[in-house]
């Protein structure tokens, strides 16, 4: 693959979630082209979660503007946990049952943000991911309650938190010729896809120059 996305997110952010359209975009527009998508997660914590119901209605109600939304996000998933390891487990635990892509943790938001499920829950976020991905429940749960998915979570949470940005969603854009390029925050598809259509045209013109040229001369 000339160009790598990876994609961080928690799944009960507000953000994430208006940002999955922009996703679904890009994935659809390089689907033909070199261009490999990845998901990781990126956990909240206390900081960054609402401290209310009443709290987090104000943000969904300015990002709801903000984004044009015809509908409003439910807070009614909020319970006040400083971290909301369960849906993240278990959205994470899929991978390992082979549903790498989207469809469990996007289940998962649309329940908690939009039908208010206490998404908290271990077993509120399993039944939705089992549903969602055709999983047998007791065994992801086991696997979303292991100490290596957690330790998969904090790592790709702590690879987050290393680019020294602070809001979700974050996406890495890395090509084979290693420029990089992060954008934290933004939920719109055209200023990623202006960077990666840019990446991929200099790792066309590198491959070319190789065909000519090969690798450069000794010291």
């Amino acid at each position: 693959m000339n160009v790598k996305i990876t994609y961080y997110l928690d799944v009960v952010s507000s953000w994430c979630y208006w940002a999955e359209p922009a996703w679904r975009e890009l994935k659809q527009r390089y689907a033909k082209a070199p261009v490999e998508f990845n998901w990781s997660i990126a956990l909240l914590d206390e900081s960054g979660m609402s401290k209310s119901r009443e709290q987090a209605d104000w943000f969904y109600r300015r990002s709801g503007t903000i984004v044009r939304s015809p509908f409003m996000l439910s807070s009614g998933w909020l319970t006040g946990l400083k971290e909301y390891l369960a849906p993240n487990c278990v959205a994470e635990a899929a991978k390992d049952f082979g549903v790498t892509d989207d469809r469990v943790r996007l289940a998962l938001m649309e329940a908690a943000m939009c039908a208010g499920k206490k998404v908290g829950d271990w077993d509120v976020s399993v039944a939705v991911a089992a549903w969602a991905g055709s999983l047998d429940a007791v065994a992801l749960l086991q696997a979303a309650k292991s100490p290596e998915i957690e330790e998969r979570v904090r790592a790709t949470t702590a690879a987050f938190h290393a680019l020294q940005v602070t809001q979700r969603p974050a996406f890495v854009l890395k090509s084979i010729i290693d420029d990089r390029a992060v954008f934290s925050g933004l939920v719109k598809a055209a200023p990623m896809a202006a960077a990666i259509d840019a990446m991929l045209e200099d790792a066309a013109a590198y491959a070319s120059h190789a065909a000519h040229f090969g690798d450069p001369p000794p010291n």
